[in-house]
Order: structure tokens, then C-alpha cells, then sequence
């Protein structure tokens, strides 16, 4: 928690450059982790701490998107999506010729995510988010996560579940989400509860911190249960909350800032300094391949998310296409996580897992920073 707290005011009070807290986190992990001081081991207690923010940091991804937003560029963020990864697999399939790395469905999966939540923070600080540009950035991110998620569910859960059985179960499992989602939706049309809520909300009860934490344990206690990934539970939770909320009643009654403190103030934190922590910079560096592996990611999140992107054109213009391909190659949260669960499947070996990882702590650090150089370019 020392490591959580202190990462972020270093690098807002020392003359560095300025990055996403995410990246100091990991940082910070790194330097107390076995690597380099060596004083923190990762228990059982921070196993479970960094478990919860992993789970709600899918949650909060969920909660983000905005489905009337996203409505509008489907046809065309759905095709980028899936030329990206037709082109994600083609990518993952010459770093496994190579030797680069194994599990080519796997690499492929995560070449194709965009770090949503970083997106959506660069898009906010520059007062992009409303505007025709950052709403088609916004859609195109939102499917990506969720296109993700679900594929990581699908062909990597801890069962060891075939395809098809998979594919079955997530079918059940969306369904019982759809049924819990209209129950809701009913529950949202009570005025008795809606009233009770209201007059609960800003008590020592908190009750719609209680009830977002209900949902959030149900769904990944329901994803569990089916044998799917536990983050694809907690990202649907949030994304049915963010569905019943079109008017955005949780952002004018406080209950989004709420989750956002407890998930980005205490639990998220922790699941990125543990990453850190666990980053095997020795395996990193033990042969050249892990090394070319970097540069080699980076490049890839470039041409498998970034080319699609020119598709926007049909939407916005081509500088502000060529920034919307920069800010969703824009990788590292879901990178993070996947090669988490690689690793653990014993699908990718730890090398593996820290090239692609420095890859996206680069792509964070570069990206984001080019596309907004090219939109000053363009509003200039």
C-alpha cells in the first residue's frame, strides 16, 4: 500500500516525466519485488487483495462503456475490431515460427485489447471525451474490451473446458446474466425502491455501494460456477449497470466516484504493484529472443490495433484516424491479467510473459502522447 500511495506522488512532485499511474505502479512493484530490494513477498493476504483488484478492475471497465455511444459506430468499430484480429493472429502466428513466443490464440487474444480505462482517462484530461473523435475512440475500445474478454473465456478458462463446451456454458451463463439484467431492469421500476435507495444512498448504509458489490460478487460467483473466467463476470456486471443507467443517474449521485475510489484507491493498485512484483526481469533478459520480444510487441499492438483504425475515416478525418489507431494500440491493464492467467495454464512461460508486458508499458508511455501531438497538429 506504501508502494500504491508513493508511486504516483513521485512522479507528480519529482522533474520526470508524467505517466499513467498504472506504469508507476508496476514500477513500484518492481523495485520493492525480489528484483531489486527484495522486501516484499507476495502472501496470501496480497494474493487475495491483488485477486479483488484484478476483478474490479474489469468491473470498472464495464462500468465505462456507453452503449448509446458505442450504438452509433458498431458496423464499422465491429469490422476494425475483427480485421484486427485477423491480423492479431496472423502476427501471434510469426512470433511462434520465430520462437518468440508460444500459444498463438493466446498472444493473438491479447495483441487485440486496448486498455480501455487508460483510453478513456488521456481522452478526458485532454477534453477529448464528448467530442465526434473521442466517442468513435471510446466505441472502439469498448468492443475491443469486451471482445477480449469473452474470447479469453472461451478458449483459455481454468476448467480446461473444451471450445465447445465453453461456448455452451457462456451461452448459458449469458443468458442467466440477461434474466438477472431484466430483474433489475423490473427492480429499477419500483418508485417504493427507488425511493428507499435514495433516501439510503448517502447514509452510513451506502446501500448503492452495497448493491454494486452484490452484483459484482454474484456475476463472478455465477462465471466461476460455469467454469469461465472470473473477469468476465465482474466486466459484465458493470457493463449491465452502465446499460440500466442511461441517464447516468450513478455519475450526479456520487456512487461512480465512490467505486471509483475504492477500486482505483485501494484494490486496483495493489493487483498492479503484485504484477510488478511478480515481473521476472532476469527471464527477461536471459536470451536475446526475450529481449526482441519488446520491440516486437510494441510494432505488433501498433499494426494489429492501429491499421484498423483508418476505417474511421468514415466518421472522422484522416489525422484524427491515424490518433484514434495510436491511442487504441494502447495496451497494458488486459496484458497484464492475460499473460497472469498464461502463465498460470502454463501457456506462456514467464520470459514470454514479461517481454509482452514491457512491450505494453512502452506502448502506454509512447502512444497515447503521439496521438495527442497529431490532434494539436489538427486542431491547429
Amino acid at each position: 500500500m506504501a508502494a500504491a500511495a508513493a508511486a504516483p506522488l513521485a512522479v507528480d512532485l519529482l522533474p520526470v516525466p508524467k505517466v499513467p499511474a498504472i506504469v508507476t505502479e508496476i514500477f513500484a512493484g518492481i523495485l520493492i519485488g525480489p528484483q531489486v530490494l527484495a522486501i516484499v513477498r507476495v502472501s496470501a493476504p496480497l494474493e487475495v487483495f491483488s485477486q479483488i483488484g484484478l476483478v474490479f478492475l474489469f468491473f470498472l471497465a464495464g462500468l465505462e462503456i456507453s452503449f448509446e455511444r458505442a450504438e452509433r459506430h458498431l458496423r464499422v468499430v465491429a469490422a476494425a475490431f475483427g480485421l484486427s484480429l485477423a491480423l492479431a493472429l496472423v502476427v501471434a502466428l510469426v512470433f511462434d515460427a520465430v520462437g518468440l513466443s508460444s500459444a498463438p490464440t493466446l498472444v493473438a487474444i491479447m495483441l487485440a485489447a486496448t486498455s480501455f480505462g487508460i483510453v478513456v482517462a488521456v481522452l478526458k484530461d485532454a477534453g477529448e471525451l464528448t467530442t465526434r473523435f473521442g466517442q468513435t475512440v471510446i466505441a472502439g475500445a469498448s468492443l475491443a474490451d469486451f471482445g477480449t474478454v469473452i474470447l479469453l473465456s472461451i478458449f483459455f478458462s481454468h476448467e480446461g473446458s473444451g471450445v465447445e463446451s465453453t461456448v455452451v456454458l457462456l451461452t448459458l451463463f449469458a443468458v442467466l446474466a440477461g434474466v438477472v439484467g431484466l430483474v433489475l431492469a423490473g427492480a429499477r421500476g419500483s418508485h417504493r425502491l427507488q425511493g428507499a435507495v435514495s433516501r439510503l444512498q448517502q447514509t452510513s448504509a451506502q446501500i448503492g455501494v452495497r448493491l454494486a458489490f452484490v452484483l459484482l460478487v454474484a456475476f463472478v460467483l455465477m462465471a466461476d460456477e460455469f467454469g469461465l473466467e472470473v473477469v468476465l463476470g465482474a466486466f459484465l456486471a458493470g457493463a449491465i449497470l452502465s446499460f440500466l443507467d442511461p441517464g447516468r443517474a450513478m455519475d450526479s449521485s456520487g456512487l461512480k466516484d465512490k467505486l471509483d475510489g475504492i477500486g482505483f484507491g485501494i484494490f486496483i493498485p495493489v493487483f498492479f504493484v503484485v504484477s510488478g512484483v511478480r515481473l521476472n526481469l532476469e527471464s527477461l533478459f536471459s536470451s536475446v529472443d526475450t529481449v526482441v520480444l519488446v520491440p516486437a510487441t510494441v510494432a505488433a499492438l501498433l499494426l494489429v490495433r492501429g491499421l484498423p483504425a483508418l476505417l474511421y475515416r468514415r466518421f472522422v478525418d484522416h489525422r484524427e484516424a491515424v490518433a484514434a489507431g495510436l491511442m487504441q494500440a494502447t495496451s497494458l491493464s488486459f496484458l497484464v491479467a492475460a499473460t497472469q492467467i498464461g502463465v498460470e495454464l502454463e501457456k506462456i512461460d514467464e520470459a514470454a510473459a514479461a517481454g509482452i508486458v514491457a512491450g505494453g508499458v512502452i506502448s502506454v508511455l509512447v502512444f497515447p502522447a503521439l496521438a495527442l501531438r497529431v490532434l494539436r497538429t489538427e486542431r491547429s
